[in-house]
């Protein structure tokens, strides 16, 4: 089975809109339902849990409904952080389901919307290769590092520099034991999946991806879905 694990538990601060990020709306549709129409439809994806804001619960299980998104199993409660809120949507698989070592787990950002069926297909595969995949986009502009003053120290050769995107796969029994070993550990700061396995222990594979594949965060991140999504639209429209 290929489950989906979707979390969109952030408020949007930095959109300095009152609405948070995964609610508003490009062509009449909430970003969110962009991002999980792309899982809905691929016909490699068996179920998918929502993990939402609390009090928009009901809210995001209407847009669901109204978008007849019938992949989504249930929406449920994230947490205080980007991993207590993937930790409750992998325990939502763990509770209700019977899971074999054979299941892999998609993590992906409610408010990631500019993927297809490629990419999840090809997270997939390099799944059931390697054991886990890693979205990465090749990094494009300069990189170098700096030490506490800000200081340039280096240059870093980008040619073997990516930037860690998503989807993020694993085999489901295999990241749950890592978040549990989190929580017993008492870390709760692991910035996404990739890190976490990645300091258990984890040899990680990566899948390339576009750069495209943005996360929206800011006002400059909707205005660049926006301005992609009606390009991709007009191709469509003109084909």
């Amino acid at each position: 089975m290929n489950y989906v694990v979707i979390f969109a538990g952030g408020r949007g601060a930095r959109m300095g809109s009152d609405t948070p990020k995964q609610f508003l709306k490009v062509d009449g549709k909430e970003i969110i339902i962009h991002t999980i129409e792309k899982f809905n439809y691929d016909s490699n994806i068996d179920s998918i849990v929502v993990v939402c804001i609390g009090e928009y619960i009901d809210f995001c299980r209407n847009l669901i409904s109204r978008w007849k998104l019938e992949k989504v199993e249930a929406v449920i409660a994230g947490g205080r952080s980007g991993q207590e809120s993937i930790y409750n949507g992998l325990k939502y698989f763990e509770d209700e389901k019977t899971v074999s070592d054979e299941d892999m787990v998609l993590i992906h950002d409610g408010v990631r919307p500019v993927i297809d069926s490629d990419l999840i297909d090809r997270s997939i595969e390099c799944v059931r290769k390697n054991g886990n995949s890693i979205a990465a986009a090749p990094a494009i502009e300069t990189i170098i590092k700096v030490n506490e003053q800000g200081i340039m120290e280096e240059s870093i050769d980008r040619s073997k520099c990516r930037y860690a995107k998503a989807p993020q796969c694993f085999r489901l029994n295999e990241i749950w034991k890592a978040h549990n070993a989190a929580l017993r550990d008492g870390r709760t700061d692991f910035i996404d999946s990739a890190t976490l396995m990645s300091w258990y222990g984890h040899q990680l594979f990566t899948t390339e991806c576009s750069s495209e594949n943005i996360k929206i965060t800011t006002p400059n991140d909707f205005y660049t879905f926006r301005a992609l999504y009606e390009s991709k639209k007009k191709d469509r429209t003109n084909d």
